[in-house]
């Protein structure tokens, strides 16, 4: 639908005298229910002005609106989120003067007609939703896009809001194929569809029970929903369709060839969007993830027949601000809730420990890991969007603390309780960096490849003369304790190499070194015992 936006120059003033609130480096976001109190569902309808001068300009109360100005339908959303939280979050939808849904390009993002307000509360650095979304948007390939405003609602100020894109299907969102309700057979059948493995709070959905349970014993039942097409649209013959296709997918996992290239997870799953969404819930240390809160999508089988993980979502309760279950730990996997907690109401389907196990499944995380911490996840570029968005926040979390003076209480499940803003900001930058150390250091372990006996050799050296790097070629077990001793032709000792297998079986220990021309020596100790030694040549 074509954007369109409707003037309301009669708004009500809004008093705001219990903060001193006039003007704000973010976009200001007024509300006004004309009495009405915001219901969990259904949206009542409000009007809304935004009021957003561009970046890096300031905006004031009395600034006429320069973004959205009309009705939008409002209710609020989230489960724990609204049931912990005094703050509470809503989702918008933006109406025009006859109720209908309109577009727009809110605060400068593609326009669209359904918005999220999430209200950090008991993330008292307010930025672990932001945070997470923009290093997801680096590397998967679409995340919600947000903006940090501030809100008055019905006169009175509510503090810092992040306006988030919702998890919906549309070109500038999840971009798969349009699912009508006339499409019942063939390859239109196939897509496309938003799944989602959550709780049932929000908008009621099609939705299955799947028939295996989580762990060997387990009362609970991994409940699989359709997020899209909403349950108004779709068809019984599409809800058979993909609750069909999810099944036997579980059949393929519920099988001792799970992981046959094949017929196994790999055909049935894009398995790159499957490690890059464990790596970000496992870096955030998402006590939430894979369990709840975790979508997956699936286009058209001729476009892509494969189901993808994503987009990644909630947050607000990881990077060690969960107080069980492990949360506030910056060592353990996520992945491993069910051992951690396996009375906890909402536990993991029994395919995610499955796959994880897969030696070609931690092949592919371990190499991610270490493209994304040469990259996008480096400690640097990591730390430069924590502190551009706790910089950003600079000025406003004194109002948004005014409002809500939470930073030296508990609020459900903090494990760090109290503190100044800046010291909530710091704990959270000393979580992350141990958190990323200690998966650099355990990462290394995720794949260990096969130590086979008969393919075993001694060590050897190449190239031979050589004119500057030696490489020597050994055969490991991964935990093997390995020192490369080297000498002059006249048996003077020069230097110990010790190096560290990744690896079982084949390894490589590359030396740069700074030899003068010349014939040497070297003995090769495996674990405190010869193994072999031999003569090169360093020629100029």
């Amino acid at each position: 639908m074509k954007a369109f936006r409707l003037l309301f120059a009669c708004l009500p003033a809004f008093a705001v005298a219990q903060v001193n609130f006039v003007s704000s480096n973010l976009p200001i976001v007024l509300i006004n229910t004309n009495g009405q109190e915001i219901p969990l569902e259904p949206k009542i309808t409000a009007q809304m002005q935004v009021l957003y001068n561009g970046p890096n300009v300031r905006n004031d109360l009395t600034d006429q609106p320069a973004d959205y100005n009309g009705l939008v339908g409002i209710e609020r959303r989230g489960s724990a989120s609204d049931f912990f939280s005094e703050k509470k979050p809503y989702a918008i939808e933006l109406r025009d003067i006859d109720g209908n849904d309109t577009d727009f390009p809110l605060l400068g993002m593609p326009e669209e007609s359904d918005w999220a307000f999430l209200a950090p509360y008991n993330d008292k650095s307010l930025v672990r939703d932001a945070l997470i979304l923009e290093l997801a948007r680096r590397i998967m390939p679409w995340a919600p896009r947000t903006r940090f405003v501030e809100m008055v609602l019905n006169g009175k100020y509510e503090g810092i809001y992040l306006a988030a894109e919702k998890i919906k299907r549309g070109k500038d969102r999840v971009d798969i194929s349009k699912l009508k309700p006339t499409d019942l057979a063939g390859d239109s059948l196939t897509g496309g569809y938003i799944l989602k493995i959550d709780k049932t709070t929000g908008a009621p959905s099609a939705q299955w029970q799947s028939p295996y349970p989580p762990y060997a014993g387990a009362w609970q039942r991994t409940l699989w929903q359709v997020h899209y097409p909403k349950l108004e649209d779709i068809q019984p013959q599409q809800v058979q369709y993909i609750s069909s296709w999810i099944n036997n997918f579980e059949a393929v996992m519920n099988t001792q060839q799970f992981a046959d290239t094949a017929t196994g997870y790999p055909k049935y799953l894009d398995v790159g969007s499957f490690a890059d969404l464990t790596l970000l819930n496992e870096l955030a240390k998402n006590v939430d993830s894979y369990r709840i809160s975790t979508f997956f999508w699936k286009d058209r089988d001729d476009k892509d027949p494969r189901l993808h993980a994503g987009p990644v979502w909630d947050f607000n309760i990881s990077l060690g601000n969960a107080n069980y279950c492990g949360g506030e730990s910056t060592g353990g996997w996520a992945i491993d809730f069910n051992n951690v907690c396996p009375g906890d109401g909402w536990v993991n389907a029994f395919w995610w420990p499955k796959m994880w196990q897969d030696q070609q499944y931690r092949r592919h995380l371990k190499e991610r890991w270490a493209a994304l911490r040469s990259n996008q996840l480096s400690d640097e570029a990591v730390l430069h969007v924590l502190d551009s968005l706790t910089s950003l926040l600079q000025e406003s979390q004194y109002r948004n603390f005014q409002r809500w003076p939470v930073l030296n209480e508990y609020l459900w499940p903090n494990a760090y309780c109290c503190g100044t803003y800046g010291a909530h900001v710091a704990y959270l930058r000393t979580w992350i960096l141990a958190r990323m150390k200690w998966m650099d250091g355990v990462a290394k372990t995720l794949y260990v490849g096969y130590y086979v006996e008969k393919d075993r050799f001694v060590t050897t050296l190449t190239p031979n003369p050589s004119a500057g790097e030696i490489h020597f070629n050994l055969y490991l077990h991964h935990s093997d304790l390995v020192q490369v001793r080297v000498f002059t032709a006249m048996g003077q000792y020069i230097t110990t190499l010790e190096y560290n297998p990744e690896l079982n079986g084949k390894n490589e220990l590359t030396w740069n070194n700074a030899l003068r021309p010349g014939v040497y020596f070297y003995e090769v100790q495996i674990n405190n015992k010869r193994e072999s030694s031999g003569r090169f040549v360093v020629e100029q």
